[in-house]
């Protein structure tokens, strides 16, 4: 008769690479590989975490598919999140349309200025200025991913102003995705009409004028370029 458990090979396979998964997390979320880093090539790895390469591969596909990973041909594995919220919201935006975006962004950015008005430190507004400069050299510069990292630099820092840790993940986890979405809407090229000043805002938050700070978050995200 066929035992009708669960194949105790398969069963050790499986956990092996539980635990490979595992030690491929403690090692991103302490900061050995941080986000954008390239992770060891396959030989060091399994020598490092004592595994053989079917388990590793097994292990680094979880991870790819939980958006924490990325493979790059000819280039290597690289670290591009350390949130696996971040991969699957990545998913889902990317199959959302650029008005659902713009939607969902409206909902958090709207509100993350309106706190940052009211809440904002010294150190959150000189963090402001600093990431405004960046994303006006970044638009001087003629490069869309370079402005697109940029804006979403700007925007991450008035959402850190927020001081709300809820507010703050929810967005963190959606940044990639807000990114990528905006290059898409600016197209190849950065021409005057797509250039949206993000002043009055930061003027606002410094101002402390939670209403004002508010309307200029949601002026800008009724622009057709979401910026």
């Amino acid at each position: 008769m066929t035992p009708s458990g669960p194949h105790p090979a398969r069963s050790a396979g499986t956990t092996r690479v539980r635990e490979t998964i595992e030690q491929l997390r403690t090692r991103i979320l302490g900061g050995e590989w941080p986000v954008g880093a390239r992770i060891p090539t396959e030989p060091r790895l399994v020598e490092a975490l004592g595994v053989g390469r079917n388990t590793l591969r097994e292990a680094v596909r979880a991870l790819v598919h939980a958006g924490v990973l990325e493979v790059r041909q000819g280039s290597g594995t690289y670290v591009v999140s350390t949130d696996e919220l971040a991969g699957v919201v990545s998913r889902q935006v990317g199959g959302a349309r650029l008005t659902e975006v713009v939607e969902v962004r409206r909902a958090l950015e709207v509100e993350a200025a309106r706190l940052a008005a009211r809440r904002r430190t010294a150190e959150d507004l000189a963090a402001l200025d600093a990431a405004l400069a960046d994303r006006e050299a970044a638009w001087a510069s003629g490069r869309v991913a370079e402005f697109a990292a940029a804006d979403a630099a700007l925007h991450a820092v008035i959402v850190a102003a927020a001081h709300n840790t809820m507010l703050a993940d929810l967005y963190t986890s959606m940044s990639t995705a807000i990114r990528h979405s905006l290059a898409e809407a600016l197209g190849p090229d950065l021409t005057p009409d797509r250039h949206v000043d993000h002043t009055r805002l930061v003027d606002a938050i410094r101002a402390g004028d939670a209403a004002r700070a508010a309307r200029e978050a949601s002026a800008f995200l009724e622009s057709p370029h979401g910026a």
